[in-house]
């Protein structure tokens, strides 16, 4: 994919949001893109640096973000760079399609890393039914152990939940789960929203929500509540219309924000001062 595909920054927000999950390992070429992955090469391919993207972001009003792990050598990445750069935060965990090397000694290194006061969260972990990358025994166990882990360190747990829904929300139900909880990138529906609303859990909306084909996720918006939504890129990956097929970046974010202020009814700017106050209640304070 050409370096002339990177999107043009859109219009600023007239007030400040942030990015409540990316992946700065994979945009700057900390971790090496496959050949099948041709969204991440693109994004390496551009040149970017974690200084770039922040400037970009800041550019636009996305002033803070906060830097995901998927396996322990992202998290240890994650977990450094937001000790050294001013706006970025971690979350740090082993992915369900790494589950199977989420052994009781990286489970112990996640934990440690989880304490950190730059990392904020546990995550992403959860289940992952579209892939088989790891079996649905060790998605489990990987998952459950994420959870205590997030209780043990009073940190937001961040869950990616990819055709998992049910088991997902019984997991939770059946170990309690943490203080604060965050479905990174919602793929869910309106009723599963309301399952969300009712246990408190936040809903952070990705590009997705802004497809012509995803009616059911404006659906899901419509029915968090305000006070329960946060919005992320998931950068490189799902980048909002009208950029699909194109590397995502922090800076894309007023087009997701603006397409869930139409459909909450709200002018972005209150949505956007709404998603950073729920930043600080899910992250703690900046």
């Amino acid at each position: 994919m050409p370096v002339t595909s990177i999107p043009a920054a859109p219009e600023p927000l007239g007030a400040e949001v942030f990015d409540s999950h990316c992946h700065l390992d994979i945009m700057v070429g900390d971790r090496r893109a496959s050949s099948g992955d041709p969204v991440a090469l693109a994004a390496q391919a551009a040149g970017g640096s974690v200084e770039r993207i922040l400037r970009e972001a800041r550019a636009v009003g996305v002033t803070r973000l906060v830097t995901i792990g998927y396996d322990l050598r992202s998290s240890q990445w994650n977990a450094e760079t937001a000790r050294v750069h001013e706006g970025v935060y971690a979350g740090v965990a082993i992915h369900p399609n790494e589950a199977h090397a989420a052994t009781p000694e990286t489970l112990t290194e996640i934990e440690k890393l989880a304490r950190e006061p730059h990392v904020r969260a546990v995550g992403e972990t959860g289940l992952d039914y579209f892939r088989d990358w790891a079996s649905k025994d060790d998605q489990h166990a990987s998952f459950r152990a994420h959870i205590e882990i997030a209780k043990r360190t009073g940190k937001a747990l961040v869950i990616h939940d990819r055709e998992a829904h049910d088991d997902v929300l019984r997991v939770l139900a059946e170990e309690g789960a943490p203080d604060v909880v965050v479905f990174h990138s919602y793929s869910g529906d309106a009723e599963m929203a309301r399952a969300c609303v009712d246990a408190g859990y936040f809903m952070s909306f990705s590009g997705p929500v802004t497809y012509k084909n995803a009616g059911y996720l404006r659906e899901a918006a419509e029915v968090a509540p305000p006070e329960l939504v946060l919005v992320e890129t998931d950068a490189p990956y799902l980048p909002p219309t009208p950029h699909r097929g194109k590397p995502n970046a922090p800076y894309l974010i007023p087009l997701t924000l603006r397409c869930l202020a139409e459909v909450k009814g709200m002018h972005v700017d209150d949505l956007a001062r709404t998603v950073s106050a729920n930043g600080e209640r899910v992250f703690g304070a900046w």
